[in-house]
């Protein structure tokens, strides 16, 4: 079990992530804290493996709270401001969700905290992730120092550019964001997504034909497919002789 105290000065926030954590079967919610000072109390005298913390609240912000700490846990932030992301990661917070957020996102995140605590006991990442409903409607990437929301139904395709990804948008220009494609791939599993190539991630809904030269969307823009895909883009169709 990771244990974890959520920290938010707002009650219904606050109600709403305890009410999430409470729902995930490998996290153990050992206090909620309406500030900064009552989570140090708490921390004094119990182990955390995790908080989730809002970062605008008075007194002391969830920033300054969590470089205070000299043995940090694994940090989630959770807020409003999307201005605050950026310096959210410089503390070496694992992840920050943007308020206001689905148990779908919450879910998520939660799944990639275990992997992150598997790996820092020297676990293998096993089959206890909690099951993430499909229907994640949005995607938060950071791109150009801001944090962008795209409706993932118009997701076309993601390319890797060696430690970015370019995500193609329906009638949008493309966002580019410092992440791996399995990442990516990892954030989409479940969804009508699949890895085509060492370098693609299509969107089957919005697949126009597959020919021999390899993936046709309406834009006449072909995505090749690597032989050790092909199987398995071909099973996820229903092909009627």
């Amino acid at each position: 079990m990771i244990r974890c105290i959520a920290i938010d000065d707002e009650p219904l926030a606050l109600a709403q992530i305890t009410a999430y954590i409470r729902k995930v079967p490998f996290l153990e919610l050992v206090a909620s804290c309406r500030d900064a000072f009552s989570a140090m109390e708490v921390l004094s005298h119990e182990k955390a493996d995790l908080i989730y913390i809002d970062i605008n609240m008075p007194d002391l912000n969830g920033l300054d709270f969590v470089r205070s700490l000299s043995t940090k846990p694994i940090v989630v932030f959770t807020t409003a401001y999307s201005e605050y992301a950026l310096e959210g990661f410089r503390v070496d917070a694992l992840d920050y969700l943007l308020k206001p957020f689905s148990y779908t996102d919450f879910l998520r995140s939660a799944n990639k905290v275990f992997k992150q605590f598997e790996l820092m006991k020297g676990h293998p990442v096993t089959n206890e992730l909690a099951a993430v409903p499909d229907s994640l409607e949005h995607l938060f990437v950071k791109a150009d120092y801001k944090i962008v929301k795209i409706k993932i139904s118009d997701i076309k395709y993601i390319e890797s550019q060696n430690e970015y990804v370019r995500i193609h948008i329906l009638n949008e220009a493309p966002v580019m964001t410092l992440m791996s494609l399995k990442t990516m791939e990892e954030r989409l599993s479940g969804s009508k997504f699949i890895r085509v190539h060492r370098s693609y991630i299509v969107n089957l809904n919005l697949v126009k034909e597959i020919s021999r030269a390899g993936i046709v969307f309406d834009n006449k823009i072909t995505i090749p497919v690597g032989e050790q895909y092909r199987d398995n883009l071909t099973s996820s169709f229903e092909i009627c002789n």
